[in-house]
C-alpha cells in the first residue's frame, strides 16, 4: 500500500510541477536578464498573474512530493517524478494547438519503458529513520561547492551554455531539496510537531527558496528544451546518489544493476529525443 500511494503521488507530482514549468517560463522570459540569480527576480515574477498562477501549482507539486517520500524511497520517488517532460509537452500542444509528433511519441515511450525496467528490478526497501546532522555534512558540502563552481561559470558565459549550467545548478539544489523533505517526512510521521525542534524543516525552507531562485533563473536564460531536460536528469540522479548515501537505501547489483543502467540509459534517451521539441522552444 505504501509503495502504491508514493507512486501515485510521484507521478501526481510530475503533471503539477510540468504544468508549473510551462506557465513559469513564459513569465520568467519576459523578466530582464539583468534580474537573473537575485532576489528582485522574484518581485519582477509576483506582478504577473500567470506567475502566480505557476507558483501555487509548484507549491502542490511540492506537497505531493512530500507525501511521495513520505511512503517511498528515493529511489522509487524520484525518477518517476522526473517524467514531468512527458506531461508538459502535451500541455505544450494543447496550448499551441498542436499534434504530438511521432517523434515526440518515440521519445514519450522511450521515458516510460526506461523508467519502467529502473522501477521493475528496483530491491525492496524497508522503512529508514531519519539521519543525524553528521550524516549530512559531506553531501551539504558537496551540493553547496557544485552549486557555486556551476553558478560562477554560467555568470561568465551566455545563451544556451548559461542555461544548461544554471539548470544543473537549480537540479543539484532540487535534489538536496527532495533529499531533506524526505528526512522532514520521516520525522513527522515518527514524531509528528517534535519534528520542529529538529534543523531539518528549516533548512528545508532555505534550500527551497534557493532552489527556486535557480529554477526561475534557469528559465528565464533560455528555452525549456533547455532547462528542463537537465533539471529532470540532474535532480534524480543527484537525489538517488543522496538516498544511498546519506539514507542507506540499497541500490541493484549484478545483473539488476545492468538492467538499470540500460534503463536509465533509454530514460535519458527519450528525454534528449523530447527536448528537441519545437514545441518547448516557445
Amino acid at each position: 500500500m505504501s509503495i502504491a500511494v508514493a507512486v501515485t503521488a510521484a507521478l501526481v507530482a510530475a503533471l503539477a510541477f510540468a504544468a508549473a514549468a510551462v506557465i513559469q517560463q513564459g513569465a520568467a522570459a519576459t523578466v530582464p536578464e539583468k534580474e537573473s540569480l537575485r532576489p528582485s527576480l522574484f518581485l519582477a515574477l509576483l506582478r504577473r498573474p500567470a506567475w502566480v498562477a505557476g507558483a501555487l501549482l509548484d507549491v502542490f507539486s511540492f506537497l505531493i512530493m512530500g507525501v511521495a517520500l513520505a511512503f517511498g524511497p528515493l529511489v522509487l520517488v524520484m525518477p518517476l517524478a522526473s517524467t514531468d517532460l512527458l506531461f508538459a509537452l502535451p500541455l505544450l500542444a494543447w496550448r499551441q494547438g498542436r499534434w504530438v509528433t511521432r517523434t515526440e511519441m518515440a521519445g514519450a515511450a522511450c521515458t516510460a519503458g526506461g523508467m519502467a525496467a529502473f522501477l521493475a528490478v528496483l530491491p525492496v526497501v524497508s522503512g529508514t529513520n531519519a539521519p543525524g546532522l553528521a550524516d549530512w555534512i559531506l553531501v551539504l558540502i558537496a551540493v553547496v561547492g557544485l552549486v557555486v563552481t556551476l553558478l560562477a561559470i554560467g555568470i561568465r558565459w551566455s545563451g544556451t551554455a548559461r542555461t544548461m549550467l544554471y539548470a544543473a545548478a537549480a537540479g543539484s539544489m532540487l535534489a538536496l531539496l527532495d533529499a531533506v523533505t524526505k528526512s522532514t517526512a520521516d520525522l513527522f510521521r515518527n514524531d509528528g510537531l517534535a519534528t520542529f525542534a529538529h534543523w531539518e524543516p528549516y533548512a528545508l525552507i532555505a534550500v527551497g527558496i534557493v532552489g527556486l531562485l535557480l529554477v526561475q533563473s534557469s528559465y528565464q536564460a533560455g528555452s525549456l528544451e533547455v532547462s528542463l531536460p537537465v533539471i529532470d536528469t540532474v535532480e534524480p540522479v543527484g537525489s538517488v546518489v543522496m538516498g544511498a548515501v546519506v539514507f542507506e537505501e540499497p541500490l541493484a547489483s549484478s545483473w539488476a544493476l545492468a538492467v538499470q543502467v540500460v534503463g536509465a540509459m533509454l530514460a535519458v534517451t527519450g528525454i534528449v529525443i523530447l527536448s528537441r521539441s519545437t514545441k518547448l522552444q516557445t
